[in-house]
């Protein structure tokens, strides 16, 4: 894993003499990557070129939509999603959503819809169950069949195609790619106000400066947060995965780690709008963060940082006096999922009948 090991593999060579020194050739390949791996969706809008890529390499794609009380939004983002990539263009094969335990009417409008629906407690109920998005998203890859692997937050209120055909568009255009974000513009409301920029919070706070510490070669990564991104099954099934919101950082690093730099790469999708969170929520998405890369840096530096970190959060609220409350906040880490007997043979099952359609044809 490459990171903060001075002299590691992969470490960048340091100008000596003073404190402080830049890093050569980590800049350098940051920058070359920066310029030779980010894209623009538009790029990809030709459909019908996707589609002749998609059917020349033989694979299919699949979309799945982790969703959590995503109600207001969700039907929508099936319907233009749906509409546009399947109907009119076949490029993707399935349409899978994931609901991690919604208590409004999310799963019942995806049903409506004859999109099939999971909840994640039932996907592989042999491994038990943990909340959060990165079980939804670790479990997902149990029951999605499609060699590409696309996930899509289920809160976008401004929905386009391109979330979808933008982050698809470089796994078939360039072989050596694993591996592609999202990034955007992050509106929000400020006293009733909408501000073209300043969402994003966690990202530009918490995130984005630990990488910079740490594992410097992702520092180009503009959201390394964003819940919209694409890989590759055989390398999503060797991944990790934490099981909460530190499972975009946490799968990025690991990616690093398995493909190096150039094996990733970003797409603008220009604009995202979605419900914006109050601080408490996203003070409690920054802690889980934090334990994610350090746990990474502590496995780098071979110290047992994991077992010295606290999980539990205080939390301090000035609302009708003073008060505090203990949350606790524990990344759990599901192991690679190609590890699971039931996926494997599940797996399995599925190369039989491709193999057995082929040679029927």
């Amino acid at each position: 894993m490459t990171g903060p090991q001075a002299g590691g593999p992969g470490s960048p060579a340091v100008r000596p003499g003073r404190r402080g020194a830049v890093p050569e050739r980590r800049s350098t390949s940051v920058d070359e990557w920066f310029a030779n791996h980010t894209f623009d969706a538009g790029a990809f809008s030709d459909l019908a070129a996707l589609l002749a890529l998609k059917r020349a390499q033989g694979v299919t794609i699949s979309l799945g939509l982790p969703a959590l009380n995503e109600e207001a939004t969700i039907g929508r983002e099936i319907e233009v999603l749906r509409r546009t990539l399947v109907e009119e263009v076949p490029l993707l094969d399935e349409i899978v959503v994931i609901d991690s335990g919604s208590d409004d009417g999310t799963a019942g409008v995806a049903r409506h819809l004859g999109v099939p629906t999971y909840h994640q407690a039932e996907i592989l109920p042999e491994q038990g169950t943990y909340h959060g998005k990165g079980e939804a998203l670790w479990k997902s890859l149990h029951i999605l069949r499609g060699d590409l692997i696309v996930w899509v937050d289920t809160d976008i209120r401004n929905i386009h195609p391109k979330f979808v055909y933008g982050l698809i568009g470089p796994l078939l255009q360039e072989p050596s790619i694993g591996y592609v974000k999202g990034f955007y513009r992050r509106p929000i409301k400020v006293g009733g106000r909408r501000n073209e920029s300043g969402g994003g919070r966690v990202t530009e706070l918490t995130a984005r400066p630990l990488l910079n510490l740490f594992f410097p070669e992702l520092s180009g990564v503009i959201q390394p947060l964003a819940g919209e991104y694409a890989g590759r099954r055989e390398l999503l099934e060797h991944l990790p995965f934490f099981t909460g919101y530190g499972v975009e950082v946490g799968l990025l690093i690991d990616v690093l780690r398995h493909l190096g730099l150039d094996g990733i790469a970003q797409v603008n999708l220009d604009s995202r709008v979605h419900r914006n969170r109050d601080l408490t929520p996203l003070s409690v998405m920054a802690f889980a963060i934090v334990q994610v890369v350090m746990t990474r840096v502590g496995e780098q530096l071979r110290a047992p940082l994991r077992e010295w970190m606290n999980t539990a959060m205080t939390l301090v609220s000035l609302d009708g006096g003073r008060s505090l409350e203990v949350r606790e906040v524990l990344e759990r880490e599901r192991p690679p999922i190609i590890t699971i007997p039931e996926y494997r043979h599940q797996r399995a099952l599925i190369g039989s009948a491709r193999g057995a359609a082929a040679g029927a044809r």
